[in-house]
């Protein structure tokens, strides 16, 4: 019982490893992988090696799979480059299994300790994150020494023979179980390293091995279509022809594993870098005799998983992917994507606003209260995905940007009922009356209203680029809209003066509209204090606190050639 035991920590230390490497290189360079895999699409040679060095960095195909299937359900990539890059994850995945299985004993101690006061000395920068990825690196190299030593009282168990005596060679079989082995360890690098391991203690046959590893290939495919199950079609499409890819493999290599298997029983090697070698070069060969072959898996896919129609309900986000949460930077960068979503329906609003400003239109009116529930509906996605994002080891900077996300999608929302609110107006208490503003008052609100887009346009820039220039010009700009609104609220109580009939029966609603202008001019320039936040202290730069305390402190009554010079 305690010979089992010591087995299967040995096997669980080896994939905690494995999840340790993967965690932490996505955390520490998951932009930068992003940034390879989706900038080396120009041929499928390239997309093929960009696979290749991401998969050996993160020592997962499965986590490059991740990356690839979110970018193709976000459109930033085709199918084809994204089926290259699935195939080089294959081949790289045999290269680490390659360069784990030599001699490296020497190296996990030092590994493990090197890496272990790295982390805990810097545990929340980058430093620290390379000292998580030492740990794994370390425990995988001792959960392989460990499944050596705890195999050798096994194989004089009795009850072993009667385990393993099921497995006579039969390919199907064996590669259904080490398909099933590589779902329940969630790795295929696991599974190969631990068929190799026992080959090379001849607890398994030669043949029975060969048809593991194969079958472990196949598991990492079913894993990578169970994970994109939540995407879009297109998102599926990437890991279903990646598992077809897998299947093929098998099929082609079928007829002939008898005769292989007895040529690599005559080759004086190791049993465990037999099976080692096999899947490398399975692997290699495999993938090249399918990069040819993109086109075609691309349309089979496309036929097996047609785009399901959009329904015309409220709003779904598009960008969410749940698996990339432990992503840290991919998940920020779709949380940006669906709120700058979020964004662009709120300028729908703002452009059906001013239809119902100046006809009255009761459809915009409509399409205003639909927008809102789609913005909320989107709003509520991004806040409970951000919720979910772990982040106890979340850097400085990516805790700024999940901060900032969030205080941008809140303000969007509060703009949409805000939006909302000021059509309710209009429609109540204008229309049923057939009152109408003066032309000047109409022309006037025109202004303002296309002013607030302008802004909301640049925040929205702001916010994605965090350029300090553009966040420099957006305060100015907040500055500018405030004092043309002072400026219209008394050209209105001017025409009120002079008896326009106009004006005195709109004029309430008038200067509502103004006001609730100025607080969604506030809402959408509010990025621009986040770019412009001093990093020590939390405060704006000295110059932009001055300004806006100097407007703050401007009489309303001062004349406009005195507000510029001021500001």
């Amino acid at each position: 019982m305690l010979t089992l035991l010591n087995l299967l920590s040995a096997i669980a230390l080896l994939v905690w490893g494995t999840h340790v490497v993967r965690t932490g290189i996505l955390r520490v360079y998951g932009s930068q992988l992003r940034h390879v895999l989706s900038h080396n699409m120009q041929n499928r040679f390239m997309a093929f090696g960009a696979g290749i060095g991401v998969t050996a960095l993160v020592q997962s195909s499965n986590a490059t799979a991740l990356l690839a299937t979110s970018f193709v359900a976000q459109g930033l990539m085709a199918l084809p480059p994204a089926l290259a890059i699935m195939l080089g994850a294959d081949v790289g995945t045999a290269l680490m299994a390659r360069v784990l299985t030599l001699d490296l004993s020497w190296l996990s101690p030092l590994l493990i300790f090197l890496g272990v006061l790295l982390f805990l000395s810097r545990k929340q920068s980058r430093v620290g994150q390379v000292g998580r990825v030492a740990i794994g690196l370390g425990l995988i190299i001792l959960a392989l020494q460990l499944i050596v030593e705890a195999t050798h009282p096994i194989m004089q168990s009795k009850g072993i023979d009667v385990l393993f005596g099921s497995l006579t060679g039969d390919l199907m079989l064996d590669a259904l179980l080490g398909a099933l082995f590589a779902m329940i360890t969630y790795s295929s690098l696991a599974a190969v390293l631990l068929t190799a391991t026992l080959a090379g203690a001849d607890v398994i046959s030669l043949s029975v091995a060969i048809g593991l590893v194969i079958g472990a290939n196949i598991g990492s495919g079913i894993l990578a279509l169970i994970n994109s199950s939540m995407q879009s079609a297109a998102g599926r499409r990437v890991a279903l022809g990646s598992l077809l890819y897998k299947l093929i493999g098998l099929l082609l290599i079928a007829p002939v594993i008898t005769p292989l298997v007895h040529w690599m029983d005559s080759v004086k090697m190791n049993p465990a870098n037999l099976v080692i070698s096999f899947h490398v070069g399975y692997n290699i060969l495999r993938c090249l005799l399918m990069l040819p072959t993109l086109g075609i898996m691309s349309r089979l896919c496309t036929f097996l998983l047609p785009e399901r129609q959009r329904d015309d309900g409220v709003a779904t986000p598009r960008h969410l992917d749940k698996t990339a949460l432990d992503t840290p930077s991919l998940a920020l960068a779709n949380a940006v994507r669906e709120t700058l979503r979020i964004g662009d329906l709120i300028e729908q609003m703002l452009t059906h606003q001013l239809d119902v400003l100046r006809t009255g239109s009761v459809e915009a009116v409509q399409q205003i209260h639909k927008l809102d529930d789609d913005v909320d509906a989107l709003h509520n996605a991004v806040k409970l995905y951000l919720a979910r994002m772990p982040r106890d080891d979340l850097g400085a900077q990516d805790n700024r940007r999940w901060a900032e996300i969030i205080e941008l999608a809140v303000n969007l929302e509060h703009a949409g009922d805000l939006i909302e609110q000021m059509v309710g107006k209009l429609h109540n208490r204008k229309r049923p009356r057939q009152h109408a503003f003066s032309d000047n008052g109409l022309n006037e609100l025109s202004e303002l209203h296309g002013q607030l887009q302008a802004n909301l346009r640049l925040g929205l820039n702001v916010f994605l680029s965090g350029d300090r220039s553009s966040a420099k010009r957006l305060i100015r700009e907040k500055r500018e809209f405030r004092r043309r609104e002072r400026d219209l609220a008394h050209a209105h109580v001017e025409r009120l003066t002079q008896q326009v009939t106009q004006s005195i029966e709109t004029s309430s609603l008038h200067l509502e509209l103004i006001a609730d202008m100025k607080r969604l001019n506030s809402l959408f320039c509010s990025s621009a204090y986040a770019v412009l936040e001093n990093e020590d202290t939390g405060a704006l730069a000295a110059s932009e606190a001055e300004v806006e305390a100097q407007i703050q402190a401007m009489p309303v009554g001062q004349p406009e050639e005195q507000q510029r010079h001021s500001g």
